[in-house]
C-alpha cells in the first residue's frame, strides 16, 4: 500500500469513527429554516462560522444581497493546486406543513433516515463538506495545496447572489471544484443540458365576446397556435458533437441500468425539451382577450444554441401572422460539461470506487445547476452528494444516513488524490 493510499484509508477510518458527529451536524443544519424565498441566511451562516471557529478555522463573510451571506474558509498552502468544495445553505420552502409526515425542520434520524427539508438538497452534502474540512484541520493533515470551502446562500431561486457573484468578484478561484449537490450513489454529474426560459406574449384586439370570432382578434387562440409551433422544438434533429457522444452514451446506460425508471426518458439527452409552464390571458369570458402570456422552460442538448432556438421560433411564429414578443428570463445557459479525464472528476470517481468497491462513472444531468458558472470561469467541476432523489423539493424529504457518511468519506479521500496529483 502506497503512503497516499494509507493516508486516504486513515482519513476514511476517521470519518467512520466520528460519523455520529457528522450526522449531528447535518441534523443541526436542517433544524435551521433557511428557506429561499425569503433567503435570509444569517442564522445558518452564524452556526457554520461558530462550528468552524471551534477548530480554529476563520470564515470570511461576503454579503451579496440583503441578509444573503457567502462564506469562504481555506486550509493548506498557497503553493500547489487549489480545490474548491462548494455547497448552498438555502432550501426551497417547506410548503403545506399538513402534508408532511414529520416536522420538516426536526433534523431527526428515524430508521436510518435523516429527515427534513434540505436533507437531500443539499444540507446532507453541505454537512459532509463542512465536517471533512474541519476534520482535516483537527487531524493536522499537511496538504500540498489549498482546500477552499465556499458556502453560498442563493441557489434555489436562480443563484445570482451565490456562485456567480463570488466568481465575478474574484473571491474564489481554483483548479477544480466539487459541488455536493444531490446525485446517485455511484454516478456524479459531470455535464448539464443548457437552459432557455422565455415568456411569449401574444397581442390581440379586444371586442365583445358575442361577436367572436368575427370581431376582434383573440390573443388566446393565437397563443394556442403559437404553443403548437413552440412544441415542435422537440422534433428537431440535433447533431450531437462527437466529443460529447461518449458522455451521452454512458448517461443512457445509467438510465437503463441504474435509475431504471428513467429509461423512458433517455431521449431528453438529445432533444430540446419544452415545458409550457404558465398561461395568463384575457380579462373576462365575454371580452375578446387582447393579451396572452405564456412562460416556457426549454432545456437544450449539446449541438444547439439559444440563438438558434430563438431564430427557429421567430421563423415559425412569423409564419402564423400573429403579433407577439419573446422575452428571455430566468436560467440561461448552453449545455456544458467537464471531461471525465479531468483530475477533479477522476479524484471523485476513483474514490467512490475506493470507498464502495463498485464501478463508478460520471453522467449527464438533464437539468441545470451552479456547475455552469464554474465552467464559465474555466474551473473544472462536477456534482456528487447524498440524496434520496424522489423526495427532492417534495414533501417528506429525506436521505439515508449511510449515504451521508459514504459521501463524506469520498470527499476526504478525493482531497488527497487531487492535491497530490501533479
Amino acid at each position: 500500500m502506497s503512503d497516499l493510499t494509507a493516508l486516504k484509508q486513515r482519513l476514511i477510518d476517521e470519518v467512520e469513527a466520528h460519523k455520529d458527529e457528522l450526522i449531528e451536524l447535518c441534523g443541526s443544519l436542517i433544524k435551521i429554516p433557511s428557506e429561499n424565498p425569503p433567503g435570509d441566511s444569517t442564522e445558518i451562516s452564524q452556526f457554520i462560522t461558530d462550528y468552524l471557529q471551534q477548530y480554529g478555522l476563520e470564515t470570511a463573510w461576503h454579503e451579496s444581497s440583503e441578509k444573503m451571506f457567502n462564506l469562504i474558509s481555506s486550509i493548506g498552502i498557497e503553493k500547489g493546486k487549489e480545490l474548491i468544495y462548494c455547497g448552498h445553505t438555502d432550501v426551497v420552502p417547506a410548503g403545506d406543513l399538513s402534508k408532511w409526515d414529520f416536522n420538516p425542520f426536526s433534523g431527526e434520524v428515524k430508521d436510518g433516515w435523516m429527515l427534513g427539508r434540505g436533507a437531500s438538497d443539499m444540507k446532507a452534502g453541505l454537512a459532509g463538506l463542512i465536517f471533512v474540512f474541519a476534520l482535516l484541520k483537527r487531524l493536522d493533515v499537511e496538504l500540498p495545496g489549498k482546500l477552499t470551502l465556499a458556502i453560498v446562500p442563493d441557489e434555489e431561486t436562480g443563484g445570482e447572489f451565490g456562485v456567480p457573484w463570488l466568481l465575478e468578484k474574484k473571491l474564489i478561484k481554483g483548479d477544480g471544484a466539487l459541488i455536493a449537490e444531490p446525485s446517485s450513489r455511484l454516478n456524479p454529474t459531470i455535464g448539464q443540458k443548457g437552459s432557455y426560459w422565455f415568456e411569449l406574449e401574444v397581442f390581440g384586439e379586444p371586442g365583445h365576446g358575442s361577436l367572436s370570432p368575427l370581431a376582434g382578434n383573440n390573443a388566446i387562440t393565437d397563443a394556442i397556435a403559437a404553443i403548437e409551433k413552440i412544441r415542435t422544438l422537440w422534433d428537431l434533429k440535433i447533431d450531437i458533437p462527437e466529443e460529447v457522444q461518449g458522455l451521452i452514451d454512458v448517461s443512457k446506460r445509467y438510465m437503463r441500468e441504474v435509475e431504471k425508471e428513467r429509461e423512458k426518458f433517455q431521449p431528453v439527452l438529445e432533444k430540446v425539451t419544452v415545458n409550457i409552464g404558465t398561461i395568463q390571458g384575457g380579462t373576462k369570458s365575454n371580452v375578446i382577450p387582447e393579451s396572452c402570456k405564456v412562460q416556457v422552460d426549454c432545456r437544450l442538448p449539446f449541438g444547439i444554441t439559444r440563438d438558434e432556438v430563438t431564430s427557429y421560433l421567430q421563423k415559425h411564429l412569423d409564419e402564423l401572422g400573429i403579433r407577439y414578443e419573446i422575452r428571455p428570463f430566468g436560467f440561461r445557459s448552453h449545455a456544458n460539461y467537464t471531461s471525465a479525464e479531468d483530475p477533479v472528476c477522476k479524484a471523485i470517481v476513483d474514490n467512490i470506487t475506493f470507498v464502495t468497491g463498485e464501478e463508478a462513472y460520471g453522467v449527464m444531468q438533464w437539468a441545470s445547476s451552479d456547475a455552469r458558472h464554474f465552467r464559465d470561469y474555466h474551473i473544472p467541476v462536477l456534482q456528487y452528494g447524498p440524496a434520496y432523489l424522489p423526495t427532492i423539493h417534495g414533501y417528506n424529504e429525506r436521505v439515508r444516513v449511510e449515504d451521508i457518511v459514504r459521501c463524506a468519506k469520498v470527499y476526504i479521500a478525493a482531497v488527497i488524490d487531487f492535491l497530490y496529483e501533479k
